[in-house]
């Protein structure tokens, strides 16, 4: 029996993984509730790992949230993220995990950046004021697993997703992502008969999306490839591997399917004053697609999925 332990188990990335690992018979999956377990506090994450020795560590746990999250709280994203980052891979060495995988974000890559975004464009321009400080972290974990693996031999991998969304989503009305922000906002327009519904920036920048299960396929793809097979397509400073669906579409485009799948009929209209964020980001997937893997869960039928699971919470 394995035993993995999947940091950040409640959040959206790590249901879908968990979901997927405990179809697998020869695996025990770890989890810990931030009541149980503080991954910000050194100590007890240390504790924890020796007191369960997992054999494999997967870590989804992070503090996430949209452009107002963001731009709101920076000091927080930045400082939280680093904590849990480098408790959580730095315990796993210190107990001689072998294996760990670490989640991303397509945000390290630059604002103005040749798209797609290419692995190799990591740490080649200035970042998206908007998000800077989660980028930030997210690049120093990247760049501690190679660290780990090129001081100590460990095989410590990384996947950079794009928009992701799905069961387990954040519906927070003012902390959330795109595509649960406007499930939310067209399905309170609907039930409270309103004749418009606000949408920030210009509607032109253009997003790509992948369902949460279909990130999690991918991230078990790619912790369980050999390792070999894995160092052929990968470089020991430059071993993150994107994971998208290879498809893009604008704010406006996106916010006009949600206001179909939720039914709504009212207008849409475009708050200008408000950032847009950079102004295209979409994911170069060729390393990963050359693995063996692709996206299965078109736009249109994940924010059907995403709208029956909001129905079902609220």
């Amino acid at each position: 029996m394995k035993k993995i332990f999947v940091a950040g188990h409640n959040g959206m990335v790590g249901r879908a993984i968990c979901r997927q690992l405990q179809q697998q018979s020869y695996v025990q999956v770890i989890t810990k509730t931030r009541k149980e377990l503080d991954l910000c506090n050194q100590t007890d994450v240390l504790n924890f790992l020796k007191s369960e020795r997992p054999d494999e560590v997967i870590l989804a746990a992070a503090k996430v949230g949209g452009i107002h999250a963001n731009s709101t709280y920076p000091a927080e994203f930045i400082y939280q993220n680093l904590q849990i980052q480098n408790n959580v891979i730095h315990a796993a060495h210190l107990i001689d995990v072998q294996k760990l995988l670490f989640l991303g974000s397509s945000c390290i890559y630059p604002r103005q950046v040749r798209q797609p975004m290419r692995e190799d464009a990591i740490l080649t321009g200035i970042l998206e004021p908007t998000n800077e400080p989660y980028a930030i972290a997210k690049i120093a974990g990247i760049k501690m697993c190679e660290s780990y693996n090129r001081q100590y031999g460990r095989d410590y991998r990384s996947v950079m997703p794009t928009n992701l969304y799905g069961p387990g989503d954040n519906y927070h009305p003012e902390n959330s992502h795109v595509v649960p922000a406007l499930i939310r906002r067209f399905h309170e327009a609907k039930e409270n008969n309103l004749e418009e519904v606000v949408i920030w920036g210009t509607g032109r920048p253009k997003r790509e999306f992948l369902y949460v299960d279909d990130m999690a396929e991918a991230s078990l793809l790619v912790q369980n490839l050999d390792q070999d097979i894995f160092e052929a397509h990968t470089q020991p400073m430059l071993s993150h591997i994107n994971v998208g669906s290879g498809t893009d579409f604008t704010i406006r485009e996106l916010a006009e399917l949600v206001k179909d799948v939720v039914g709504y009929e009212g207008r849409l209209m475009f708050d200008t004053t408000r950032p847009d964020g950079p102004p295209r980001k979409l994911m170069d997937i060729n390393l990963i697609k050359e693995i063996g893997w692709s996206a299965k869960i078109p736009l249109d039928l994940g924010l059907k999925k995403s709208y029956e699971y909001f129905w079902s919470i609220f």
